[in-house]
């Protein structure tokens, strides 16, 4: 399998054999989430090496943040955390500073995509520029019993409707997500800051709780290729990568991995690259941001990452040299689909209460 590849030996890999006098790029990002061959490429086009570290959830990425982790160049959080990260005065404010207006800097800016503005928070990309765009629902192994007698329904209920799946199944261990699912089983808003809805919220997630094997964010690929869950809630773009091969094709034998949005409605969100104020190199941050955005860089790594850059260009090149994955629902999915789909939107001080709820599924023995 192409993807799966541990955070730590990945970024040992690309760091071998580059001088230890070269300019460093530091990168907080989340796991497998940008092509190998792409980061060489840019240290040897730009005489530098790059340095990835991995978070595998916002508010972790957050906490790391705000416990004075501040030598990163680069970070690649979400859009409403973007949006807490700027008004924290963490971020640079790149139309401020000139950057978007500079065609030495970040040119490549004019390839986004009009379409990306429908799920922006920041369309302007004051703060951010826009990366990949996700999607959250359900992935299900069609050849495995008892779902290959008995497919689930494609609907949130299934994380507590399925006890012959208990143990087989896992569910994101990431608070907005997660409590955003319930809110939408419960016919909530995921950005709702109504303390009886997320009471519901929290009250759902515990009582899924019965089933799960656990909370998971990164090991769910793997064991739903190996056969280890049987049913996860997951990002589009993880579950994808785990249907191509080492050369990027499909895997016959993978293809039994299926993947629906529910009908209740799911999160969709965009990771953006952003640049802290503290960052000590802010121009190699911006060549990294403009490089990812170049249309054939853009189209290579959403054939890597299985995820949707919102790069036009890009897309471009895709229905030309790769259909099939242009074609590709998990990545593209419809305009009917994306009408259910829910932006995650910046909470302010209502975090609080999404919190709280958050530490009481935790804390729950209910399982």
């Amino acid at each position: 399998m192409r993807k799966g590849i541990l955070a730590l030996p990945v970024t040992a890999l690309l760091l071998a054999g580059c001088s230890k006098d070269k300019e460093t790029l530091h990168v907080f990002t989340w796991a497998d989430y940008v092509d190998p061959d792409l980061v060489e490429r840019f240290e040897s086009e730009n005489d530098c090496q790059v340095k990835i570290d991995i978070f595998d959830s916002n508010e972790a990425m957050l906490a790391k943040l705000q416990a004075g982790a501040n030598g990163y160049d680069v970070i690649f959080p979400s859009s409403y955390m973007v949006a807490k990260l700027a008004r924290d005065g963490m971020l640079e404010n790149l139309r401020l500073k000139g950057v978007l207006d500079d065609p030495m800097r970040l040119p490549n800016i004019q390839h986004i995509d009009p379409a990306y503005r429908n799920c922006a928070l920041d369309p302007d990309m004051e703060y951010g520029v826009p990366y990949m765009v996700t999607y959250t629902g359900i992935a299900w192994r069609d050849d495995k019993e008892p779902l290959k007698s008995a497919p689930p329904a494609k609907s949130w209920r299934v994380l507590s409707d399925r006890p012959d799946l208990k143990g087989r199944i896992t569910i994101l261990d990431d608070m907005r997500e997660t409590l955003g699912a319930a809110l939408r089983l419960n016919g909530c808003s995921i950005n709702t800051t109504n303390p009886a809805d997320l009471a519901k919220a929290r009250d759902t997630v515990i009582e899924w709780k019965k089933n799960i094997a656990k909370f998971e964010n990164e090991q769910y690929k793997g064991g739903i290729a190996g056969g280890e869950f049987l049913l996860v809630h997951g990002y589009s773009g993880d579950i994808g990568q785990t249907q191509l091969d080492s050369d990027g094709a499909l895997a016959p034998d993978l293809n039994h991995v299926r993947f629906f949005l529910p009908e209740e409605g799911f999160s969709l969100s965009c990771d953006e690259m952003a640049v802290p104020v503290s960052a000590p190199n802010k121009e190699l941050a911006y060549k990294f941001i403009n490089f990812l955005h170049d249309p054939e860089v853009a189209a290579q790594n959403m054939q890597y990452t299985a995820y949707w850059c919102p790069n036009a260009a890009a897309k471009r090149i895709l229905e030309r040299e790769d259909p099939e994955m242009a074609a590709n629902p998990m990545i593209f999915p419809s305009e009917a689909d994306l009408a259910r789909g829910e932006v995650i939107g910046d909470l302010g001080d209502a975090l609080a209460l999404y919190t709280k709820a958050w530490d009481e599924v935790k804390a729950s023995e209910n399982k």
